[in-house]
């Protein structure tokens, strides 16, 4: 039986891109000069550091800049809801990069899939959502039909078999 599975996983290469050039542009602004700025990406994490909270919002700027320069989703990054106090007057701020897709995002996935009346069958694998149908012109009603119901999530198919 011909499925696909529906993932949710960035692009980390561009990512890495993203975060690269704004370290780059953070190291040559004349507002960083002298100042504690600075991005790294660790692991599936992203840290901003700077000296106060106005500066991370001004960092914030730059690497969502340069991560939608890069066709990065924003929607990947979930910003921790505290800002981190280091020592002295620093502060940090921490992004994780999603990826998988979560329970509640594949309830819905499966729910809709079964709501629209196609014949597809849609489980859950981990933290992905497998597709399964008797043809593939039901799977590619289905993937159009998964763009168009979830157009603000960046989902993509993959792990095609016919």
């Amino acid at each position: 039986m011909p499925s696909f599975d529906t993932v949710l996983e960035p692009d980390h290469v561009k990512i890495r891109n993203g975060v690269d050039n704004s370290i780059k542009e953070i190291g040559t602004r004349f507002d960083f000069k002298g100042t504690g700025a600075k991005v790294e990406l660790k692991d599936k994490e992203i840290h901003a550091t700077g000296d106060s909270e106005f500066q991370l919002e001004q960092i914030e700027a730059v690497l969502y800049g340069k991560l939608t320069k890069q066709d990065v989703v924003i929607s990947f990054l979930d910003k921790a809801e505290k800002v981190d106090k280091l020592g002295g007057d620093k502060v940090r701020q921490v992004y994780k990069i999603k990826e998988g897709i979560e329970a509640t995002l594949a309830k819905k996935i499966v729910t809709s899939l079964k709501d629209s009346k196609l014949k597809v069958q849609a489980s859950i694998q981990g933290d992905a959502v497998r597709v399964t149908g008797k043809n593939r012109d039901d799977l590619q009603a289905a993937i159009a039909h998964l763009k168009k119901s979830f157009a603000d999530t960046p989902l993509t198919y993959n792990n095609f078999r016919d």
